[in-house]
């Protein structure tokens, strides 16, 4: 069975593709449909309707994705403004989401459509009254719809993992669904353009994403012409300050030259480019800025203009770090773990094959351990591997790496090391292992194996087990 940081890895590729399928819907009405398909399609979840919330309060069914049955009986369907109050109160909180078990609805009572699925004994089994929602929020705050989810693909009710990739896929779902909105109304908008300015100037200086036009051509390539106030509250500068300065002045962009192709393209296309780029405010703070870019001409012989719109996408991008963090270390101690483990040793290997000069790998089994949790509690234990795995990475030499294994078993990649070197490290280990823990009497000692990292090496499975026996030689002898 795949282990947590797997199953986290995973989740969070399927989350990438379905998010950028969402952002590529160009009207409302693409968004919400992209919206409600990206879950089923990505987020294990067998059916997903999306209730958008009208201008009145009141929320009405737009898009229905996974069940032709359901999208017959639901579509079109107009609720009351209030219409979740009442599941909301006997809810579950789950961060962001609401989770109603089937046990606490009252008795008789059916709201709704509901699945025609076999009812599970398990008690963490998903129910077909079961019902989880995803409240869909604006980037100021506004309530904009209201997912919800049902039939999840392993008919269990969803765990730590889904529960955030869910809360993560409807920020940005509501992101979409307000930049899609905005959309619509800049495409109508644009109609009335070349009748009037007035109205142009009246949709950017009222949107509610930050705006900017920047010169495309001409003596003034690159400056910033115009922007709007939400333009200014998320960069933190003035209109004053930006105005006739250059954009890219402000941003960290690896690749200009590649940047200013990619948009010549999107001119020759008459396209939309899309774009997320770190910005620095003028505290010195960078933030995560994430957009798009049309081309727009202003009449024969006119320079073009690059019309921006941006939104501070710096919470997603923490959040996604974040659940890159997860899968590549240990929950408990945030020591890297197997998976990060095998992608330094292969960067180690390829040094090794190029210097010729070995490394080591060092399997660290702790001693007594088992007294820890038996004597004091696995919540004592849990502190104890932690104070363990700072006192392991202190111990160790700068660019080494200590990782986790599992229980109470560790290693250690050391690269360009042999001879006195390694018994030294040896040495230090096994001291920082040994020093009483905080508040519990047993002596914890480890058992340490060791094997040469070579050119000959190819496969760290193999060294893993190698020094694993070569503990275990260690262990029999001082036993």
């Amino acid at each position: 069975m795949p282990n947590e940081p797997t199953v986290r890895l995973t989740a969070v590729r399927r989350l990438y593709e379905v998010s950028a399928r969402m952002g590529a819907g160009r009207s409302l009405a693409e968004t919400l449909q992209a919206v409600v398909d990206g879950v089923v399609d990505g987020l294990g979840f067998g059916i997903a309707l999306l209730n958008l919330r009208h201008a009145d309060g009141k929320f009405e069914v737009i898009a229905v994705a996974g069940s032709p049955e359901a999208r017959e009986a639901l579509i079109g369907t107009v609720s009351a403004a209030d219409i979740f109050d009442a599941e909301f109160a006997i809810a579950d909180k789950w961060g962001k989401l609401r989770f109603v078990p089937h046990e606490r609805l009252p008795e008789g009572e059916v709201i709704g459509w509901v699945p025609d699925v076999p009812v599970s004994d398990d008690p963490d089994a998903w129910h077909p009254l079961d019902a989880l929602f995803a409240p869909l929020y604006s980037p100021d705050g506004e309530l904009v719809g209201m997912l919800a989810v049902d039939l999840p693909e392993d008919q269990r009710r969803p765990g730590p993992i889904h529960r955030e990739l869910l809360e993560i896929f409807a920020t940005q779902a509501g992101l979409a669904i307000d930049k899609a909105r905005l959309t619509d109304q800049l495409r109508a908008e644009k109609a009335r353009l070349e009748v009037s300015e007035t109205t142009f100037r009246k949709v950017f200086e009222g949107a509610g994403n930050g705006m900017a036009t920047i010169a495309f051509d001409g003596p003034d390539l690159g400056r910033i012409l115009r922007v709007n106030d939400a333009f200014c509250r998320i960069t933190g500068y003035a209109a004053d300050q930006l105005v006739g300065t250059r954009m890219v002045d402000f941003l960290r962009d690896e690749e200009p030259d590649q940047t200013r192709h990619e948009l010549e393209q999107v001119a020759e296309g008459n396209g939309t480019y899309r774009f997320e780029r770190i910005f620095s405010q003028p505290s010195g703070n960078e933030i995560w800025l994430g957009g798009t870019a049309a081309i727009v001409g202003q009449g024969a012989g006119q320079p073009r203009i690059l019309l921006i719109q941006i939104d501070d996408v710096t919470a997603r991008k923490v959040a996604e770090r974040e659940l890159r963090h997860h899968a590549a270390h240990d929950p408990l101690t945030g020591l890297p773990n197997r998976r990060l483990l095998q992608h330094r040793f292969a960067s180690v290997l390829e040094r090794t094959r190029a210097s010729g000069r070995p490394g080591a790998l060092l399997f660290c089994d702790l001693n007594h351990f088992k007294l820890v949790n038996d004597g004091y509690g696995h919540e004592a234990g849990d502190r104890a591997l932690r104070e363990i795995a700072g006192r392991l990475t202190a111990g160790v030499r700068h660019g080494d790496t200590v990782a986790r294994l599992g229980g109470d078993e560790f290693a250690v990649l050391a690269e360009d090391i042999a001879g006195d070197d390694l018994d030294a490290l040896i040495a230090r280990v096994e001291a920082a292992v040994s020093r009483p823990l905080p508040n519990i009497d047993v002596q914890v000692t480890t058992s340490i194996g060791t094997v040469p990292i070579t050119p000959a090496a190819t496969d760290l499975d193999a060294l893993l087990h190698a020094a694993d026996q070569a503990m275990y030689a260690v262990k029999h002898r001082r036993s």
